[in-house]
């Protein structure tokens, strides 16, 4: 029996998947799954019900608005809507007012993913990724503050575990392992370790080579954090893990062809984005917005655009004249 690649409800799933940048709905229904199963354990059912109401309102405006087909069956239009309504009911109060702001917040972040690809991906071969993501739920999110129905609430709890409270330099083995999997939860704002485990199951499914890129990423960030001894309250909750898990995911399997040069890239690349990460967290922390994957975005930005072999400017001698041209 074939099954229509247009089914709305597949599309879905494979809009929840491409936050990964897989396109499987297996894959889709896990990561669905973990939101759950972390929405269960917080209490905090507002996430999931936004996950649900992000997808289906980014992956519709699409199709109401005729979308590119083949884009739209891959669910390209789907996982920064999903993102949107995870964001949102983390960092406000739920309230009948969210929900709107939901629904408009997912609808435009497929106007701006269109926007970005009819700019920065037609012009310079540069995915858009979940950078439409990053600059919708900055936007929302700052206009939250100035209106009276919607309230920010405050920062993730803290773990109070001995590294987390800053008495000993190391997480024991187990918390380790626990971070390593928070750092692949995190880029769906997901606090719990076994959620990151049920995404990555996820991700092997889908790719099995992604699934090591991710373990791989997760493992780069906990490595960097620790050596440049970040604060370990924010590492022990994979905060400043996830961003890498996506660069090393991004550049080491899907935009770039694997290789071993690629994989050593990647891996700077994602040393990288930890660097990124711990910056734009100080650069962000007075606008009192969360950097999102922001890290990743940037440092995706930057790094595939080389791909194309551009030469930077050649430093010629000045000529009378330095506004001339040297042609």
């Amino acid at each position: 029996m074939s099954i229509d690649r247009n089914n709305f409800g597949l599309v879905c799933l494979k809009g929840a998947s491409q936050v990964f940048f897989m396109e499987n709905a297996l894959t889709g229904a896990l990561f669905f799954l973990a939101i759950a199963y972390s929405s269960f354990t917080s209490g905090n059912w507002a996430t999931a019900i936004g996950a649900v109401l992000g997808v289906i309102v980014g992956t519709g405006t699409a199709r109401t608005l005729k979308a590119d087909p083949q884009s739209y069956t891959s669910g390209l239009f789907g996982f920064n809507g999903i993102l949107v309504g995870i964001a949102l009911p983390t960092f406000i109060a739920n309230s009948p007012e969210l929900w709107i702001y939901i629904f408009v917040g997912a609808a435009i972040s497929t106007i701006v993913t269109s926007a970005f690809s009819a700019t920065l991906t037609n012009s310079w071969s540069i995915p858009g990724s979940t950078g439409p993501f990053v600059l919708t739920a900055w936007l929302l999110l700052a206009g939250a503050y100035g209106f009276g129905s919607l309230h920010v609430v405050g920062e993730a709890p803290k773990l109070a575990t001995d590294y987390a409270l800053g008495t000993v330099p190391i997480p024991n083995p187990l918390e380790l392992l626990q971070i390593l999997f928070r750092n692949i939860g995190q880029v769906y704002l997901l606090g719990d370790w076994v959620s990151g485990v049920i995404i990555l199951v996820g991700i092997f499914i889908a790719s099995p080579i992604a699934g090591m890129a991710a373990v791989g990423g997760s493992i780069i960030a906990l490595l960097t954090v620790l050596i440049m001894r970040a604060d370990p309250s924010v590492v022990s909750q994979g905060l400043y893990g996830f961003s890498p898990v996506l660069t090393a995911i991004a550049l080491g399997t899907v935009f770039l062809k694997p290789s071993g040069y690629v994989f050593i890239y990647a891996a700077f690349a994602t040393v990288a984005t930890v660097f990124m990460q711990s910056a734009l967290d100080v650069i962000m922390a007075p606008t009192g917005l969360p950097t999102y994957t922001a890290p990743y975005v940037l440092t995706l930005y930057l790094f595939i655009a080389p791909k194309s072999r551009a030469t930077p400017h050649p430093h010629s001698p000045v000529g009378a004249n330095f506004l001339m041209d040297d042609k």
